[in-house]
């Protein structure tokens, strides 16, 4: 008896906990359908009033409408973008943390950086790619009038018949100027000068008064110079001209290949959020990258707004953080 008594006792445990399995599982599927219910927070790990900040304010109030909760844009700087993706990597994964990734934060600072808090790729649900923007090419007008240069490959020529005296300005060691900078001195043996500087506007200056020859800057920022002719544009860096200079080749069309290194931010969200949570994200988002005011304002930029699905944003990540690992490594620099 007692032996049907424990069998009976094992069969109501057993059918309590398959119980409580299922009201926990149905209650988080009503929590993910009900998703969100309280406001979201958007960290950009930049100070304000960069292009990164200014699409990631347009976006947090074009997806209100369709997520019902207002977006808090956060600026949280510091580390090079470390500190603000690491608050979301480390936050409750449930989709009401967000961040403004960049390349630089997902694909250069974990080879950059000796120490970085967090996993690029492991601790992050990408949500949906925001725009890529070429890098451009820029000399000193004065420079290329007075030599000449007027491509890419009067550049080259003129650096390989004079090793050691051409120098380029960047935003600093590392970054993304200094890397298209090392990347074009492998692939064409020439050999210049690189000028570190605390941040891209301070290296644009030194380009102007003729500290320095060129320079690999962000189209959104050059772009305004080299229409005022303040600069000559000779190629951007990316694998397709810009529709924003149509008449500026690429890099790739010099000659010089592999060369594809562009800027690029998307959002981002906790790994390990639901994911019907992240697909109603990747929708809002999608949704109002399609908005012709925010298309707009990235062809400003000198991007148009990105159609990729969260799994293409995550193989595209992977294979940023590969591509900047060698380039990091190529050029040497590290930052403690």
């Amino acid at each position: 008896m007692q032996t049907v008594h424990s069998k009976l006792r094992r069969i109501s445990l057993l059918a309590l906990c398959l119980s409580a399995v299922t009201v926990s599982w149905t209650s988080h599927a009503q929590t993910a359908g009900d998703w969100p219910t309280k406001p979201i927070r958007f960290v950009v790990p930049y100070p304000p009033g960069g292009p990164l900040d200014t699409i990631a304010r347009v976006l947090a109030e074009q997806v209100k409408p369709a997520l019902g909760q207002p977006v808090i844009v956060e600026n949280r700087p510091g580390a090079g973008g470390n500190i603000g993706a690491d608050l979301i990597a480390k936050a409750q994964p449930d989709g009401y943390s967000l961040v403004m990734g960049a390349v630089a934060t997902h694909a250069i600072n974990p080879a950059l950086y000796s120490k970085i808090p967090y996993d690029a790729v492991r601790d992050f649900a990408p949500v949906a790619l925001v725009a890529s923007v070429p890098n451009v090419l820029i000399v000193n007008k004065e420079f290329a009038d007075k030599h000449g240069i007027r491509t890419m490959q009067d550049l080259v020529k003129y650096a390989l018949a004079n090793p050691g005296k051409l120098n380029y300005g960047s935003g600093g060691s590392g970054s993304a100027g200094h890397l298209a900078g090392e990347l074009l001195s492998e692939r064409t043996k020439l050999k210049a000068v690189h000028i570190p500087y605390q941040g891209a506007a301070p290296a644009k200056l030194a380009l102007l008064s003729g500290q320095s020859d060129f320079m690999f800057d962000n189209l959104a920022s050059a772009v305004s110079l080299i229409k005022d002719d303040k600069v000559v544009a000779l190629a951007v860096t990316t694998d397709k001209r810009s529709d924003i200079l149509p008449d500026v080749p690429t890099v790739q069309e010099a000659g010089i290949k592999p060369f594809d290194i562009g800027t690029w931010f998307g959002v981002f969200t906790t790994a390990g959020t639901p994911a019907t949570v992240v697909t109603k994200l990747h929708h809002a988002y999608a949704a109002a990258l399609a908005d012709p005011a925010v298309q707009a304002r990235l062809k400003q930029m000198g991007s148009n707004a990105s159609s990729l699905t969260p799994a293409q944003f995550t193989e595209m990540v992977v294979q940023e953080r590969q591509k900047y690992q060698e380039l990091v490594k190529l050029s040497g620099a590290k930052v403690d």
